[in-house]
């Protein structure tokens, strides 16, 4: 168990009231072998009815119900589809401008909806607070559904299309607080102790791995214009068979999601008949309260920051990556691959951190100690080999890889353990509020970041820093933020 548990004061509210003071007299006494005393004559005298300690009940152990697999299968499913439609436009932009006349910004736009979409971010985390899980899946499916089947209505009028496409990336960018922010409360509904934070890294990192295989959907399944044409037009017929190819990738899109939504209506519990464990029964804060509570507390205000901040920097360098990696010569093929590597090596490290995590308790402010540290030093190795001309750094394919796939792999493996520490922390607030806060606040950092972009696009240098020095300061509030566990706390202390 680790040492740093919260205070006496801090740890009260959470455990039951304690029995009535007459039980807790009769709990503290004994049987005792009573004598029998002899009377005048010898005989034995009347013996002396021996009190019967009461014994207090401990709280039942929590169960656990194989079906838990199925529902964390669809709502990872859910997670994988919904990044899968956001990053449809990144690794085709060509073949798409091509096909449906889209500009620079009409690109930027269709990736850029996917943060618009947390605007509505608190009103799904009181949803999820009020109604329970099965209600914001459902909803959050039916607008991926939605945004879907509207990108694929066939319009001959290009200009109506756009709109429409648009205007299903931005339904599909509405689906983000709830696959990004429920996975905590998924995993603690659902699940044991010793099985949460391995639940939670599924869930959460799903989104990113259906991200990255929108690198390899879209690349294979649609030509590029470069690669099907040597002349200066391109033919009539390319431009049709490029289109041909997008359509098919959206319509394959919305059959997946229309087969997922019919899974969850047809069988998404929002809770198991009996909860998991003594935290997953007991009660939480009001929506009101929990607001308060976040925002007086210091502790947790040290690691949102120490989340958001490189998360949220690492997420818009992520996004415009190819162009960062351009004037080193690293061509748009190799900076989605980059990008791919990346992701899929934070989602393996990030769900095997979470297992160890689970089997060793007490231990998550070590592991991101570890992982911001490395994602410190891969930025800076990344950072510097950029400036080859002043630092005189080998600037080869190999180095460039390996500094931005070994970045990737620290900052997306943190997130499942960044995400249960807030849990621990904030108990007993509600996992969906505690998460959605801290996501709503990395997406405007990424914001921010992206508009100082529009006005400062001929230089990248100054971008490529604020990676490790972002990383560098999550890593100080990680290094002085003092842990407490009191979710845990309650299980234990409560279920012994």
């Amino acid at each position: 168990m680790g040492l740093g548990w919260s205070s006496a004061e801090e740890r009260q509210p959470l455990l039951p009231p304690p029995p009535p003071q007459h039980q807790q007299q009769q709990q503290r006494r004994r049987p005792q072998q009573l004598q029998q005393p002899r009377g005048a004559a010898g005989s034995p005298a009347v013996p002396v009815p021996v009190p019967v300690p009461v014994r207090r009940l401990a709280p039942a152990a929590g169960r656990v119900y194989g079906r838990r697999w199925l529902v964390l299968l669809l709502f990872s499913l859910l997670g994988f589809a919904q990044g899968l439609l956001w990053n449809t436009w990144g690794p085709i932009q060509n073949s798409a401008r091509l096909a449906f006349g889209f500009s620079g910004w009409d690109i930027a736009l269709l990736v850029f909806w996917g943060p618009i979409g947390f605007a509505p971010c608190f009103f799904f985390m009181w949803l999820m607070d009020k109604k329970g899980l099965r209600v914001t899946v459902l909803l959050t499916s039916s607008l991926m559904v939605l945004g879907a089947g509207l990108r694929c209505v066939p319009v001959s009028d290009l200009e109506i299309r756009k709109k429409l496409i648009h205007g299903g990336q931005l339904l599909n960018g509405l689906a983000g607080p709830t696959v990004m922010n429920a996975a905590p409360f998924l995993s603690t509904t659902w699940f044991s102790p010793d099985e949460r934070a391995t639940a939670t890294a599924i869930a959460s990192l799903l989104n990113y791995l259906g991200a990255a295989g929108a690198f390899l959907v879209g690349p294979l399944v649609v030509p590029s214009p470069n690669g099907t044409s040597h002349h200066l037009l391109v033919s009539q017929s390319n431009t049709e068979h490029i289109k041909d190819r997008i359509e098919a990738v959206l319509y394959a899109e919305f059959g997946m999601v229309s087969l997922i939504f019919s899974a969850a209506l047809a069988y998404f519990p929002s809770r198991p008949p009996f909860p998991p464990s003594v935290a997953a029964a007991s009660q939480r804060l009001s929506y009101r309260r929990s607001f308060c509570r976040l925002l007086s507390n210091f502790r947790f205000l040290m690691i949102a920051l120490a989340y958001a901040i490189p998360l949220g920097v690492f997420s818009g360098w992520s996004g415009v990556l190819d162009l960062i990696l351009t004037p080193v010569h690293v061509s748009q093929v190799d900076a989605g691959w980059i990008g791919f590597w990346s992701i899929v090596g934070g989602c393996v490290v990030g769900i095997a951190m979470a297992r160890f995590a689970d089997f060793i308790r007490g231990m998550l402010k070590f592991i991101l100690l570890l992982l911001l540290s490395g994602a410190t030093l891969a930025s800076t190795w990344f950072t510097l080999t950029c400036l080859t001309s002043v630092t005189h750094l080998p600037l080869t394919t190999a180095t460039l890889y390996t500094s931005c796939i070994l970045l990737g792999i620290f900052l997306n493996s943190s997130v499942p353990i960044f995400f249960e520490l807030f849990v621990e922390t904030v108990y007993p607030v509600p996992e969906g509020i505690t998460c959605g806060v801290v996501t709503f606040l990395s997406n405007v950092f990424m914001g921010v970041l992206l508009f100082f972009l529009t006005f400062y696009h001929t230089e990248f240098s100054w971008f490529n820093w604020c990676l490790p020095g972002s990383c560098l300061l999550g890593l100080l509030l990680i290094l002085c933020f003092r842990e407490s566990y009191d979710r845990l706390y309650l299980d234990v202390v409560v279920s012994v």
